[in-house]
């Protein structure tokens, strides 16, 4: 591995469902309820986006196994009585991928080239989260030995 690569390892998870909860009041404690209701129910919540607050309501989507759908949604029922206008959508077919290198702290234009890359190979992307030194992508799975290759190719991974 040379000193100067940006991404070094690429990782998969496959069977994953994407839930995004729809309506949500801009209540910080409300967000921490339903995430207590997941973990009471042993879920594992892995990536998560929340919408910047719109009319006072905020979007959430996170990325669980798709083994713990059932669990998820019905804790996220729960929610329903407090919020009528809440709306649950669920996307089960896809797969995580995530690219990591401790080259990417002080590299300029890396998610540009992934997203590039990913956009050439007409590859959709449903959620991203970040660090400073790791990329995830929740894509679909058939979607995923392509996507593997051109970053492979672009970032000359092994």
């Amino acid at each position: 591995m040379a000193i100067n690569q940006i991404i070094t390892d690429i990782s998969v998870t496959y069977s994953v469902a994407l839930v995004t909860v729809d309506n949500l009041p801009k209540k910080l404690s409300l967000i921490a309820d339903i995430f207590k209701t997941i973990a009471a129910q042993e879920v594992n919540v892995d990536m998560i986006s929340v919408s910047p607050p719109y009319r006072d309501t905020v979007n959430i989507s996170f990325s669980i196994p798709s083994d713990d759908l059932v669990k998820a949604i019905s804790a996220l029922n729960q929610h329903k009585k407090d919020v009528p206008a809440l709306n649950i959508e669920v996307d089960a077919d896809n797969t995580k991928l995530s690219v990591y290198g401790e080259g990417m702290k002080n590299s300029h234009g890396v998610a540009a080239r992934l997203f590039t890359i990913l956009a050439a190979e007409d590859i959709e992307v449903k959620l991203v989260t970040t660090s400073e030194v790791d990329i995830s992508y929740l894509v679909y799975e058939k979607d995923i030995d392509k996507a593997i290759e051109a970053i492979r190719r672009e970032f000359q991974v092994k």
